[in-house]
């Protein structure tokens, strides 16, 4: 027997491992799964250098566990080690031997499929286990060994009795990780680091029903239960075979793989390069909701098929964290616990990359299938927008293929809505005016109004809008949105000369006092306004930018300076409809009357609430009793 000391490179490194090393204690599993699968492509791509002759039989690695013993085994049948590699590889941490592996067969193609770069996977085991054993037999021809720790710095090293090809690791899982004893806690763990690696994995057996050839008393036949061998993973997922050999089901199928709960997403980009830097990987665009209702991090990304971490931010810009999918890429840099990504210029192309593949993916469907897109376009605008404010370059990219709606559910680019709009919707300043609503129905007088002046209205009802407003007026100067009930169209369009009021001006100072009089409210600025007897008798408007500022800020894109944005009102009063003139007249009940006409503008913006809305309804119902 041997004995001796593990030479480590760092002082107290089982304490740094168990307590630092790793950010998760559940990565053991991971690791030492992943040095099974390890070992065993070695196996695979010696036999192809024909330095293993015959058969390789089953290469299938098995997860073990035993909750009366206390253990947990990860067991291949891969390359094994002989003796004087338990003592080169295991009792030298930070001596990998997939990085001399790979120097030495550099040649061959797939040497990028060897997982370990770091070397300590294999220690990751203490975290949970107290005492670690390797059982192993090299597909060489020398005698099996048995490793044995204790989770200090000694170990022993023995013959065994071991007779198959290949490694197992055994853990005494210690009393503080006894939930690693627990089979769904185990089978959570396997579905969520290693349901994609490339080696066949078994867990457990699962019971199935077939018929035995029998039939019952009333002719049925009789069915009888087996088992077979329960394997967790895919080892071919769909993001590592050639797009050529995949049609829409099985792109559409692989997405119901990962998320089995979830509708059908719209579309999809495969990604598929290998210079300068190796990626792979399907990308799917869910169905979004203008709410912006998003579930962030779904995008997985793997490093040769092994989970890595959900939280992409680092890879990808946030704006791209609303899509769903995978990414695998051996050259995204990690740290030695794989579950932090480090700054590197690859990391930028990468990014740079996956973005410009999108935008080039949404032009793409745009001019290929115009109507389709358009009809995805609730879902589309959401992201299409957010990329658009996010990112300069996607802005460039994509914004021919960004689509205005206006409320007849009609579309238009953003240059050919300009275009059709700026001979009437052009103020004296030569800027083109987009008339917008954010609430069709609430706002459905203002928008008639400017539907009876032959003015278009775009439907600007997502939360992400009102930003998305400002960059475009930002991007085009000529440009300038005006909610359709922010003022009176007249000031709105700041074209039109106002009409020619039918009341003197003595009358107007009447009503004007009459209006401040009864609202008694010094947040409301009156305002007399001579206006075609067609239109609203009286309308509550805001300063565009005023309220366009205090909506930002209610979203959390307001500048913080400004503390509280004032809330003030003007209230319009139509001095040509003929409620004016009835109001002047009136010799009682003045106040009543223009409180109601205040309540009616107040309830057309949807203000009107609580007890002003209660005395509203009890004057209504009075008058119409009188």
């Amino acid at each position: 027997m041997q004995q001796g000391s593990i030479h480590v490179q760092t002082e107290n490194i089982f304490p740094i491992i168990k307590k630092f090393l790793y950010s998760d204690q559940d990565i053991f599993l991971r690791e030492l799964v992943s040095n099974a699968v390890d070992a065993t492509q070695k196996l695979v791509l010696l036999s192809k250098k024909g330095d293993i002759k015959g058969d390789l039989g089953s290469t299938q690695i098995e997860v073990k566990l035993d909750s009366k013993a206390k253990t947990l085994t990860i067991s291949d049948k891969g390359i094994g080690m002989t003796q004087e590699e338990i003592d080169k590889y295991i009792n030298q941490i930070a001596f990998s031997s997939a990085e001399e592996f790979i120097e030495k067969f550099k040649g061959i193609d797939d040497k990028a499929q060897i997982i370990g770069h770091f070397g300590l996977g294999f220690y990751s085991a203490f975290m949970v286990a107290d005492h670690v054993e390797i059982l192993t037999k090299s597909y060489k021809d020398a005698p099996a060994s048995k490793w044995s720790c204790d989770g200090s710095p000694n170990y022993t090293i023995e013959a065994a009795e071991k007779t198959e090809r290949g490694t197992d690791i055994v853990l005494h899982i210690n009393e503080e990780s006894e939930e690693f004893l627990e089979e769904a806690k185990i089978k959570s763990l396997l579905n969520k680091y290693c349901k994609f690696l490339p080696i066949e994995i078994k867990f457990g057996e699962e019971t199935y029903e077939v018929a035995s050839g029998k039939k019952d008393d009333d002719g049925k036949d009789v069915m009888e239960t087996k088992t077979k061998d329960h394997i967790i993973n895919n080892t071919a997922p769909a993001w590592v075979k050639a797009p050529s050999d995949l049609n829409d089901e099985d792109y559409l199928n692989f997405y119901r793989e990962l998320y089995p709960m979830s509708e059908d997403p719209m579309f999809w980009i495969h990604l598929n390069v290998d210079f300068p830097f190796k990626l792979t990987g399907i990308l799917y665009f869910p169905k979004l909701k203008k709410t912006y209702e998003v579930q962030k991090n779904k995008i997985g990304l793997y490093s040769n098929q092994v989970f890595v971490t959900d939280n992409v931010e680092n890879i990808v810009p946030e704006f791209l964290t609303m899509l769903h999918g995978v990414i695998d890429s051996p050259d995204i840099p990690l740290n030695v616990s794989r579950s932090y990504l480090q700054s590197d210029s690859n990391v930028k192309k990468i990014t740079g990359h996956i973005s410009k593949k999108v935008s080039d993916k949404l032009v793409e469907l745009f001019k290929k299938d115009r109507e389709s897109y358009e009809q995805k376009w609730e879902s589309l605008g959401v992201f299409v927008k957010y990329g658009m404010l996010s990112d300069e370059k996607f802005f460039d990219r994509t914004k021919d293929a960004c689509l205005l709606e206006n409320i007849e559910g009609q579309f238009k680019t953003i240059t050919e809505y300009a275009e059709q709009i700026k001979p009437l919707q052009t103020d004296k300043n030569d800027k083109i005016v987009h008339l917008y609503s954010n609430d069709v129905e609430g706002q459905d007088a203002y928008i008639q109004g400017a539907v009876a002046k032959s003015y278009d209205v775009l439907k600007m009802d997502a939360l992400i809008d009102n930003h998305f407003m400002q960059q475009l007026e930002m991007k085009n100067s000529d440009s300038v949105f005006k909610r359709v009930d922010a003022d009176t169209l007249d000031k709105l369009i700041e074209k039109e000369d106002s009409m020619e009021s039918v009341l003197s001006e003595k009358e107007q100072e009447k009503l004007k006092k009459a209006f401040e009089e009864a609202i008694e409210d010094n947040k409301v600025t009156v305002e007399l306004k001579a206006l075609s007897p067609e239109d609203m008798p009286v309308m509550i408007t805001q300063s565009e930018w005023l309220r366009r500022m205090k909506e930002m800020q209610q979203l959390g894109g307001g500048m913080p300076f400004m503390g509280d944005m004032p809330g003030g009102l003007n209230l319009v009063v139509n001095t040509n409809h003929p409620v004016a003139g009835k109001l002047l007249k009136a010799k009682k009940n003045q106040g009543e009357y223009i409180a109601q006409l205040y309540d009616l503008a107040l309830l057309g913006q949807g203000m009107l609430k609580g007890k002003k809305l209660t005395n509203f309804i009890q004057r209504s119902v009075k008058d119409l009793a009188e």
